[in-house]
């Protein structure tokens, strides 16, 4: 159960952690989740603060996942663009299976961070 909305998550969005890497470190979702947990339970006290506070957590996850998501398309680019520069001791068949093979795991990989993405 999430703490913070006190809602079970979507299956889509349990289930993506799975599969592919986190996007941010577990430690650093507690982190920030202890933060907003914190604006939560301030809000009684001083909402004017809390809700201050709700919006600096969410500028942060904000900036941190659009970093992330920029590292790992580098990353996808990286392996399918470096790809195509295979050995010269190659033959022509197999550079160009290695390199369909290459781009079809590319391909994958940016379906499944597009479908984690779009279930955040």
């Amino acid at each position: 159960m999430d703490t913070v909305t006190g809602r079970e998550p979507t299956a889509a969005a349990a289930g993506h952690r799975g599969h592919g890497e986190s996007l941010l470190p577990d430690d650093e979702c507690d982190r920030i989740a202890s933060r907003m947990r914190h604006a939560v339970v301030g809000f009684v006290d001083g909402p004017r603060d809390a809700v201050a506070e709700a919006d600096q957590v969410l500028e942060e996850l904000a900036a941190q996942f659009t970093d992330a998501v920029d590292r790992r398309r580098r990353t996808l680019r990286g392996s399918w663009q470096s790809g195509s520069e295979g050995g010269k001791d190659r033959s022509a068949t197999a550079a160009t299976a290695t390199d369909t093979e290459q781009l079809r795991l590319a391909l994958r990989d940016y379906r499944e961070l597009t479908e984690r993405l779009l279930h955040l």
